[in-house]
């Protein structure tokens, strides 16, 4: 049995062994699968090959001896169906086991869970067997972060929760600093909010708020606040349409662009928009009941701008990550970099970096620059 383990773990032996591997099982330490975890999630996001990732969940065996040679059990079983680009380590020291099978397409990955259930039922005893949990989790359909308890939370991306416990202090601040300005912007445009329900009133049929699902972050669902700019009753064909193309980089300058040559992120001459919507979409007053998205934690004053659900239903997998490490926010690097006139790609790595680095002074810094583009109105539509 040693010698097989030894055989198909050759890849852990090297100057580096006893820092990342676990001697005992032959396999990685948590820590280090973690980024394994990681780097193949980035390469399966840049080449498209999909990959697995098996976890068996020992924790119900309470007795650490039979513990153990439940784990010897399960690591002889999948010795002989393991490659040698494959990765075996710990997802949960002592408790939860994990394999990284790469590039696995659909018909392999059906193939592989039944010869690793055959496999485990040839080593280990039928008790060992019932008090095992296995499971399968495939990137990228099963590639979406869940609620806590999700079966998948964050098995693709652990570095997440990583970089929020290291930036715990940062994320209270940048929340209390969201209430103290969702506070203070309701107060100081009050006035604004009073005129502008007078004339969406006065100038078209419809309520003055316009509520819209949006995708928060974690891919939550909440409900987007806005004053209305349309006409009521219009279809979100056109826009879905558009939408769609853009993240596909089918951009034509008769639907997206703005008579430049130029593509953008909005559609330009939008029929469905109001007189006085035109204006306050130019003037970015239209989003001043997001304040109240930011009051309420949907949102925070700086971050990505929340996408919609059939944006997201074109997204590759690494568009994705724009909405784990952050909430989406009223502005955003993106806003004050490039705002409409960037490609999609380009929006979304803007938004990626600042998810990645952000910090209380790079927030305080877009908050003091979101004036002046909204001013100039570069890039409004």
């Amino acid at each position: 049995m040693k010698k097989t383990l030894l055989k198909n773990n050759q890849a852990i032996s090297g100057p580096h062994s006893q820092t990342f591997s676990d001697g005992v099982y032959r396999c990685y330490v948590e820590e280090y699968f973690h980024e394994l975890r990681v780097l193949e999630r980035r390469r399966s996001e840049r080449s498209g090959r999909p990959f697995l990732v098996m976890t068996l969940d020992f924790t119900r065996i309470r007795n650490l001896q039979n513990r153990h040679e439940s784990v010897i059990g399960a690591m002889e079983a999948l010795s002989v169906l393991t490659r040698l680009t494959d990765i075996k380590g710990w997802y949960e020291s002592g408790a939860v086991l994990g394999v990284i099978f790469t590039e696995m397409n659909s018909l392999e990955t059906e193939t592989l869970q039944k010869k690793i259930h055959q496999n485990l039922l040839a080593n280990l005893s039928e008790e060992q067997i019932d008090v095992i949990r296995v499971s399968f989790h495939r990137f990228p359909e099963d590639g979406r972060p869940g609620g806590p308890g999700s079966p998948v939370h964050f098995t693709f991306f652990p570095d997440i929760p990583q970089k929020e416990r290291k930036r715990k202090k940062t994320i209270r601040m940048k929340r209390v600093i969201d209430i103290i300005g969702s506070i203070a912007g309701i107060l100081l445009f009050s006035p604004f909010f009073l005129l502008l329900l007078i004339g969406i009133k006065l100038t078209s049929r419809g309520p003055v708020l316009f509520r819209q699902e949006r995708v928060g972050q974690y891919e939550k669902p909440f409900i987007f606040l806005k004053f209305r700019s349309m006409y009521v009753n219009n279809s979100d064909d056109v826009h879905k349409e558009f939408v769609h193309n853009l993240i596909k980089e089918k951009r034509s300058r008769e639907s997206g662009g703005n008579g430049d040559g130029k593509a953008v992120y909005k559609i330009t001459n939008d029929p469905r928009i109001t007189p006085v919507g035109k204006i306050i979409r130019k003037t970015s007053l239209d989003e001043l009941p997001q304040f109240f998205n930011v009051l309420k934690g949907e949102m925070s004053l700086v971050g990505p701008r929340p996408p919609l659900p059939y944006e997201m239903e074109k997204y590759d997998s690494w568009h994705r990550r724009r909405l784990l490490e952050v909430k989406p926010g009223i502005t955003g690097l993106w806003q004050v970099t490039g705002r409409s006139s960037t490609t999609f790609d380009e929006m979304v790595r803007l938004d990626i970096q600042y998810a990645t680095n952000f910090s209380l002074w790079e927030d305080l810094k877009i908050l003091l620059k979101t004036p002046w583009v909204v001013m100039t109105g570069k890039g409004a539509y």
